[in-house]
């Protein structure tokens, strides 16, 4: 019997893309009868279904709605219409960074984004010295992560992520974070992830590696869901997109 970790009913997602900044620029705009803002269509009756212990890559160029899509699931954001339903816990990596209070210490920032990501503080004991050593960053740990660069906070929150035992994990484009030896140990623990039976949405520019990772590629299209296929047939139609764009 197939379980589905995932269910996307229908969904369209709406943005207000303002174009006045002052009140000044907005009296100007009226005055001429220009519009002050319009509304852009993200995505548009999107449906799908996700089984437990899948790999899916959402493929798409830039606005074709994949990060809008990964965001909804997460919970960041709700549908406009639509409903989206998701089984156990969703852990994921969608920005450097979030979750984290810059005014904080590293150790500090496990427990809190730990706790945000729905582990106990019993467990984030248990699990402290494995998420620190697999971020490789003990060093800083007593340092304000403000004082972080962009690497160190991808190692970091990937090490929390990863640790929380997801039944769903999300990436984002993160991996282009962190460095070559980092992303080879982070590629791998999402493997295991996925060996696991756990369930892997994944959006990333970089084919190759979506390609390596997942197994079902969905392919957007101006909001639209275009193709829903084996991951190495849609990284083609995306590609064949391209140069039919050129």
């Amino acid at each position: 019997m197939t379980v589905n970790s995932v269910e996307v009913r229908h969904v369209s997602k709406h943005f207000t893309l303002r174009h006045t900044r002052s009140l000044k620029e907005m009296a100007v705009w009226k005055s001429r009868g220009r519009e002050l803002s319009n509304t852009f269509l993200a995505l548009d009756d999107v449906a799908l279904n996700i089984q437990q212990g899948e790999a899916l890559g959402l493929l798409g160029w830039n606005g074709s709605g994949k990060s809008t899509l990964l965001k909804l699931i997460s919970g960041v954001m709700r549908p406009d219409q639509g409903s989206i339903g998701v089984r156990g816990r969703v852990a994921g990596l969608i920005e450097v960074g979030a979750g984290f209070s810059p005014d904080l210490t590293g150790r500090e920032n496990v427990y809190l984004n730990g706790a945000t990501l729905g582990m106990s503080r019993r467990q984030i004991d248990r699990l402290f010295d494995d998420i620190v050593d697999f971020s490789g960053v003990s060093r800083f740990l007593d340092t304000e992560v403000k004082f972080y660069s962009s690497g160190m906070f991808f190692r970091l929150a990937f090490a929390v992520a990863v640790h929380t035992e997801p039944d769903v994990f999300l990436v984002d484009e993160i991996l282009a974070v962190g460095d070559e030896p980092f992303q080879r140990i982070a590629v791998a623990r999402i493997q295991e992830l996925c060996k696991e039976g756990r369930t892997l949405i994944m959006v990333s520019h970089d084919l190759a590696m979506v390609e390596r990772i997942c197994e079902r590629g969905i392919v957007l299209r101006e909001g639209h869901l275009s193709h829903d296929t084996d991951i190495t047939s849609a990284i083609r139609l995306l590609r064949q997109t391209d140069r039919a764009k050129s």
